[in-house]
């Protein structure tokens, strides 16, 4: 059984991280990406607290070979994120993560989300009930503001509130504000400005915190751009749909030198993962749905992509449709 370590080691724990995305981070992507890269901390899509206590099916379900892995939660009682941060520690988990960040319009119906930003006492109440209940890191992952509430003093104050009362030494900071109303999901991703200054700033003002920063980053330049102001840098989208930027990450911010994994080999190493998850009855579309971006700008790339999403789907699809993309991408080799 992996043992957590108790609430120590933020920095190196999150120095990168892959973001979580709803409908992308799952399970199959989770250990696909760890096979690019063993120090990635990797979270799970939000899972919501409802979910967790209630839902049917196991929402904490995960390979022992994705750590260090994360679970983001969506909720905002108290005393439902504490069991739930509990249950995620006894199951093995590296870090319990609160979204304050998500603008989506079923997530403020919830009461949970970037809406959150505007009750900084009540996120404190949240955390310090995670931070009672369990003794693996806390974090929150939130918006540099909310609607006109979007001043640095507004921010300043959230940290504040959320770190002393509630005990979090840990932040993800999505370098955008949220539009609660009026802008889809997507579009709150895409539409209010970057403000990465203003993150540096917080990390200077709140030198005892560990800061994270999210929104826009997409190579690891860039990234090493960041952490020379900040301690850690989340990357969404760009590390999903080009995923081989993971197989790099080792190597050039945790100056571990081993062989890189190429495309080529981590798709034959994922063969046994989907193998195995193939005879409990899992679709092989529902693991190289992830994979699909893998050869990207590579000659062969296009129809590799193509032939699993004509493929994969069909009734007892099995590796031997992945071994037939493959040939368009190895046929040059």
């Amino acid at each position: 059984m992996h043992q957590n370590t108790p609430k120590q080691g933020y920095h190196n724990l999150n120095r990168f991280s892959v973001a979580p995305m709803l409908d992308w981070t799952d399970r199959h992507c989770r250990y696909f990406h760890r096979l690019l890269s063993k120090n990635t901390l990797l979270y799970t899509e939000m899972v919501t607290t409802g979910a967790i206590i209630y839902g049917k099916g196991d929402y904490l379900a995960f390979s022992e070979e994705e750590h260090p892995v994360a679970l983001q939660l969506g909720g905002s009682d108290p005393a439902a994120l504490a069991q739930c941060a509990k249950l995620a520690e006894e199951r093995g988990y590296d870090e319990v993560n609160l979204n304050v960040g998500c603008p989506s319009d079923r997530v403020q119906n919830g009461r949970f989300g970037a809406c959150l930003m505007g009750d900084a006492q009540l996120v404190a109440d949240c955390v310090k009930a995670m931070q009672d209940a369990a003794t693996i890191p806390i974090t929150v992952k939130t918006r540099i503001g909310i609607d006109e509430q979007d001043s640095y003093q507004f921010l300043c104050d959230f940290i504040e509130t959320v770190s002393t009362q509630g005990g979090c030494e840990m932040f993800i900071i999505h370098a955008r504000k949220a539009w609660l109303s009026g802008l889809s999901p997507k579009e709150n991703r895409e539409i209010p400005p970057l403000d990465y200054p203003r993150v540096y700033q917080l990390k200077r003002d709140f030198p005892h915190l560990t800061m994270a920063i999210n929104g826009g980053i997409k190579t690891l330049e860039e990234a090493k751009e960041h952490l020379q102001h900040l301690d850690g840098v989340m990357v969404g989208r760009e590390a999903y749909q080009n995923p081989s930027i993971l197989t790099a990450v080792d190597n050039q911010l945790f100056g571990e030198h081993f062989p890189i994994t190429n495309g080529v080999d981590a798709v034959r190493e994922m063969y046994p993962y989907i193998e195995n998850e193939l005879t409990k009855g899992a679709y092989l579309g529902h693991m190289t749905r992830h994979m699909l971006g893998i050869f990207q700008g590579i000659p062969g790339a296009r129809q590799w992509r193509r032939h699993l999403s004509e493929n994969a789907h069909k009734k007892g699809a099995d590796l031997a449709v992945v071994e037939q993309a493959l040939a368009f991408v190895t046929r040059g080799e």
